[in-house]
């Protein structure tokens, strides 16, 4: 499906025949040669498209003004929304991408459980994904907005549509998003939402200027600790920020945008002593790709043993704690021949990957990586696979897997 179109006839036939199971075909096939079906697979970064509910999500906002305001933003000649775009025409390779158009099209059963759980079950079954964590797509720029309410209003209403809506399924679970741009409302979106059913913590975009360290936040992440969630902090792009103005291709912006954000973000956790004040806080680095840790681990340490009196709250190297902390996997830099596969295997020796790495497939975006990539690397022993692809994210999370594994037994 995922082919240039090439003709209009081509995307009329795609039409007729668009569905996830057949778009997948190919994954389930990975999926039965390689007994996933069998293992506990969990999906820790996936995507759905809230835009396709926006119309519910909507109603859900608070403020008067500002969900009327929503509501015009979807009238014709507006239909950007109150998102940020950018890229437009990239992500989905000039609409060689068809899944992105094409599954407005694909047809649910009515049997009351929303579209979006309907459609989520058909690529994690055919995956052999058992449970997956769920995150918003365009929602991911709305930390450069301008006005942090309209942050906070949107990421409460979608909050609020999400846990009533979707987490009402025992196999989707989210790590919800924070308004981040007001400490207040970050702090309340805890309080309110951290016991509802299927949150399993919560999510950071990274794309956003604002400095994790400062004091007004220390409130939001002793609660978050204290309720035994762990924080993420999801990767993205901004090709509006100065430093990528300087970019004439999508590709640049796109390769650095999602390791730089959370580069910064991360040097800022450490080097202020985050993780001494929060030795319990699990921290979760998403979809940065892995390359970026051992050079930041360097990095960092190089500078540390020269001017270790900057950070005085340090009791180890910086690259002691970034090895306690958890990563995701995708997008996974990949060698092309086995001659460069000693790359990959330094690195996940380095950040300790058999206990600190999460599988996760970015599905359905353009970029998505199969179980596959974690299950055929020669170099990982079974016990690392299981791990990596369901265990850590099992005990990071905290998941009860009884409803698909009644006698489920870690990996020994």
């Amino acid at each position: 499906m995922d082919l240039p179109t090439g003709s209009e006839q081509y995307f009329k036939m795609s039409v007729s025949e668009f569905d996830t199971t057949k778009l997948l075909a190919k994954a389930a096939q990975q999926r039965d040669e390689r007994g996933l079906d069998k293992l506990l697979v969990v999906d820790a970064d996936a995507h759905h498209y809230e835009t396709e509910s926006m119309g519910e999500i909507i109603d859900y906002i608070e403020d008067p003004v500002l969900r009327q305001l929503a509501r015009s933003s979807r009238q014709v000649g507006q239909r950007a929304g109150m998102f940020a775009a950018g890229g437009v025409g990239y992500q989905d390779i000039g609409g060689r991408v068809t899944r992105y158009p094409l599954r407005n099209l694909e047809k649910t059963p009515a049997d009351g459980r929303h579209r979006d759980i309907h459609l989520s079950h058909r690529w994690m079954d055919a995956m052999g994904v058992d449970y997956a964590c769920i995150f918003p797509t365009p929602m991911l720029a709305l930390g450069t907005h301008p006005q942090p309410e309209v942050e906070h209003h949107y990421a409460r209403a979608y909050n609020g549509w999400l846990c009533d809506k979707m987490l009402t399924d025992p196999r989707i679970k989210s790590m919800l998003y924070l308004p981040f741009n007001d400490h207040r409302a970050a702090y309340q979106m805890v309080k309110d939402f951290g016991h509802r059913k299927g949150v399993i913590g919560f999510m950071v975009t990274s794309v956003r200027h604002t400095p994790v360290h400062h004091n007004d936040y220390m409130k939001t992440y002793a609660l978050i600790e204290e309720m035994g969630h762990p924080l993420a902090f999801h990767g993205g792009f901004n090709w509006d920020d100065p430093i990528f103005r300087v970019s004439n291709r999508f590709i640049a912006v796109h390769a650095l945008g999602f390791t730089w954000y959370n580069v910064v973000h991360c040097t800022n956790w450490v080097v202020n002593g985050l993780p001494e004040r929060f030795p319990k806080l699990k921290v979760i680095w998403i979809e940065s790709g892995l390359a970026w840790i051992p050079w930041l681990m360097q990095r960092l340490d190089t500078e540390y043993r020269m001017r270790s009196s900057e950070c005085p709250s340090l009791k180890m190297l910086p690259s002691e704690y970034m090895r306690r902390m958890y990563y995701t996997s995708q997008p996974m830099e990949r060698p092309d021949h086995s001659g460069e596969q000693y790359l990959l295997e330094g690195t996940f020796k380095t950040i300790n990957a058999e206990t600190q790495l999460l599988w996760c497939s970015d599905y359905p975006h353009w970029d998505m990586d199969l179980p596959s990539v974690i299950y055929d690397l020669p170099f990982l022993t079974e016990k690392a696979k299981r791990n990596i692809l369901g265990e850590n994210a099992r005990k990071v999370f905290n998941l009860d897997v009884a409803d698909r594994f009644p006698n489920y037994k870690p990996p020994v």
